[in-house]
């Protein structure tokens, strides 16, 4: 059980945050050098600005509930040593607790900056989308 909140859990929270900042530089990347008088409609400019942003809002909504995936099965990790020491033994139920917590912790820490890389870059879309709509290019102060 412990592996699977280690490896499993924890890994695949792992593996959404990398996905997360790949997606996030991609699109910084994009604006970066999207024109968007190369795109023939608004439409089809928002389109290209939002994509793959669902990917990012996906990873930051649903990270915190596999946090809590290995919170519950670090608890029923601990219950289940306590039912096989029959003793309560303090080692084990902080052992046990600690990984949970630790699984709870992975989870927020891969949902938050989802979340904010979100927004700065549905941010920017919609300022890019603005400056369309308003047919000139925003001045850098």
């Amino acid at each position: 059980m412990k592996n699977i909140i280690d490896y499993g859990v924890i890994g695949l929270l792992v593996l959404m945050s990398i996905i997360a900042v790949a997606v996030a530089i991609e699109r910084f990347r994009f604006f970066r050098r999207a024109a968007s008088g190369s795109y023939p409609t608004i439409e089809i400019y928002e389109m290209e600005l939002t994509k793959r942003l669902y990917i990012i809002a996906t990873i930051g909504s649903n990270a915190p509930y596999v946090g809590l995936l290995g919170t519950v099965l670090g608890i029923i990790h601990t219950f289940l040593i306590l039912g096989e020491g029959g003793v309560a033994n303090v080692n084990a139920i902080m052992t046990g607790l600690a990984l949970a917590l630790k699984a709870t912790a992975a989870g927020l820490l891969t949902a938050i900056p989802a979340i904010v890389l979100y927004n700065i870059l549905l941010r920017r879309a919609n300022e890019l989308l603005l400056i369309r709509e308003g047919g000139g290019e925003r001045k850098e102060h």
